[in-house]
């Protein structure tokens, strides 16, 4: 059973499923969607999926034809992604609660990645907030 919620804490899911692959997508609609560098992704398939509260403060964006973004209306938190056609759900690793010990499997549409971020160049990390060097 994987469990999550938004950053408020007015939406929560449930999927009753494994874990799927750990997939971090480059592509620009997700970079905007998330004002990051990658979205960090488990696809599921649809029917393991279910809300279990919130559903009232939940709407939907359709970033791309068939594929609709869900976000907290309170907190703006993207929970997931939808896919009618492939029957998947996207469920946003950040807002997965459920502790996940496995790693990333793939970058995808890194032909379309930020040119300021490159995943094999390691920096410094740091344990907590940020500090000049």
């Amino acid at each position: 059973m994987i469990k999550g919620s938004c950053l408020c804490g007015s939406v929560t899911y449930e999927a009753d499923c494994d874990n799927g692959p750990i997939i971090h997508c480059h592509c620009q609609t997700c970079r905007k969607a998330h004002s990051a560098a990658f979205s960090t992704v488990m696809p599921i398939a649809h029917d393991a999926f279910r809300w279990t509260s919130g559903e009232d403060v939940l709407n939907r964006f359709e970033s791309s034809p068939g594929k609709n973004r869900y976000f907290c209306t309170n907190c703006g938190s993207q929970l997931i992604a939808e896919r009618l056609a492939a029957k998947m759900v996207l469920l946003r690793i950040g807002c997965v609660d459920t502790e996940i010990t496995d790693r990333p499997d793939a970058h995808i549409w890194r032909s379309d990645g930020a040119p300021w971020y490159d995943p094999d160049h390691e920096i410094r990390q740091l344990a907590e907030g940020y500090v000049r060097a």
